[in-house]
């Protein structure tokens, strides 16, 4: 059926074919009989921009292939198809006592976007990205052919291409995933209120390897004395001796309830400087400092899954998630661009800062060892000046953008952030000769 599909920040829909093949043989004959327009895979639709889109071409609807084909408890695998989602997964592998070691800012993301993506967590300086945990993919290519690849020996290279190529290497159709062992499904919790960003900094940089988890918040809307003032909030995995008596009787449940779901009858605007403040400054205050305490998944990782259909909030107009990575010698661009996005006049409540550890041998994948940032932004006037901005702060400095959430950067952005852009290229072009698989993205950034 045709069908108008957007990102998660709902800014540049387009209408394509929207087709939900019933086994592998329907997307293989999908894929050979894909005519100009090409074809492209879609998830959940949680990426920001629009790397999952295909204007009048084709559109794979990949959710139904959402076996969970087996668990390896011993060996600590589990064998998946590409469109299982990481909430489905999370509670198949919880009462095994198992964990996913890495998980994105939300449960709703398949494994097959997870790869193509390469997703980080909270967890990355110590645990890495999505695609260091995959052991093999099965990857349907532009031939109609099915090549099973691994992360080292013959097929690597398309391996690697896979793991952060957007989908254009491509359709990921099974996985083999490492899980590791846990006690129970609940966090140890350390939070730390802190005045302004240069101590936000130092306290994350102290002894964050001490943490499995860390992430902190940011005030992006106080200025002077208090600019960049935040919450630091960091965790390991709860042993089952650290719960409490009430928790020990099921130590492994999984709580992640749904409070309520956003309408689409909001308008534009209701996230502006007063109300972006007002939040700001009760975010800040509700959030102590205070050492031990025990949270669950969704408390600690997933708060934002309790709200469905979030993005609503920010009206038709949408918006746009700016994150990027710089190494972490060009802290001093942090500073910058939070003081920037400060005095704008532009408005972000969800600011996230991470740092990052080592990245992998994924020519697109977007961590690197330094500082990541994120904002979510509202669109209206001057967003995109303001972005242009930031962009030559962050490419001077040697940095990069997310690939699976930005929405408006350019074809050279991406070739000065990704510097084996052109190796990708050539693995993509080795296997996809006449650009079977497209997408928005693609397109508008000449991929």
């Amino acid at each position: 059926m045709l069908a108008r599909l957007s990102g998660w920040g709902r800014t540049a829909p387009t209408v394509a074919r929207l087709v939900s093949p019933r086994d592998f043989e329907g997307v293989a004959d999908i894929v050979k009989k894909s005519r100009e327009r090409g074809v492209i895979a879609r998830g959940l639709g949680r990426s920001y921009g629009d790397p999952a889109q295909n204007a009048g071409g084709v559109v794979l609807d990949m959710t139904s292939f959402d076996r969970i084909r087996r668990v390896d408890a011993d060996e600590g695998l589990v064998d998946v198809e590409a469109g299982v989602s990481l909430d489905a997964l999370m509670r198949a592998l919880l009462p095994l006592g198992l964990w996913p070691p890495v998980l994105p800012g939300t449960r709703q993301v398949t494994v097959g976007g997870a790869i193509a993506a390469d997703v980080h967590g909270k967890g990355h300086h110590v645990a890495g990205s999505f695609g260091d945990h995959v052991r093999s993919l099965d990857l349907l290519t532009a031939d109609g052919s099915v090549r099973t690849l691994t992360p080292d020996g013959e097929g690597s290279a398309l391996f690697w291409a896979t793991v952060g190529g957007m989908g254009l290497t491509g359709v990921v159709l099974r996985a083999t995933l490492r899980v590791v062992p846990v006690e129970t499904s609940y966090f140890v919790v350390d939070t730390e209120r802190v005045a302004d960003l240069d101590e936000l900094l130092e306290r994350q940089s102290a002894d964050d390897d001490r943490y499995a988890e860390s992430v902190s918040w940011f005030d992006a809307t106080a200025t002077g004395p208090r600019l960049g003032r935040g919450v630091l909030t960091r965790a390991n995995h709860a042993r089952l001796d650290e719960l409490p008596k009430k928790l020990r009787h099921a130590p492994l449940a999984f709580d992640a309830p749904r409070l309520f779901t956003v309408p689409d009858r909001l308008p534009s605007g209701l996230l502006n400087r007063v109300t972006g403040r007002a939040f700001s400054e009760l975010w800040y205050r509700k959030s102590p400092t205070r050492s031990g305490r025990v949270q669950n998944i969704t408390q600690f990782l997933h708060p934002l899954d309790v709200i469905g259909e979030w993005n609503r909030g920010y009206g038709p107009r949408g918006f746009l998630q700016y994150q990027f990575a710089v190494p972490f010698a060009a802290v001093d661009v942090v500073r910058e661009v939070v003081g920037r996005i400060s005095a704008s006049g532009h408005v972000s409540a969800l600011n996230v800062l991470k740092r990052f550890g080592p990245g992998n041998r994924a020519p697109l994948s977007f961590p690197m060892p330094g500082w990541t940032l994120c904002v979510d932004l509202p669109v209206r006037p001057g967003l995109g000046r303001l972005c242009d901005e930031l962009d030559d702060l962050v490419l001077g400095a040697g940095g990069r953008h997310y690939l699976a959430k930005e929405s408006r950067t350019t074809a050279e952005a991406v070739r000065r952030g990704y510097p084996r852009f052109e190796e990708w290229r050539a693995v993509r072009a080795s296997v996809d000769p006449d650009g079977v698989f497209v997408s928005d993205m693609s397109r508008r950034l000449n991929l």
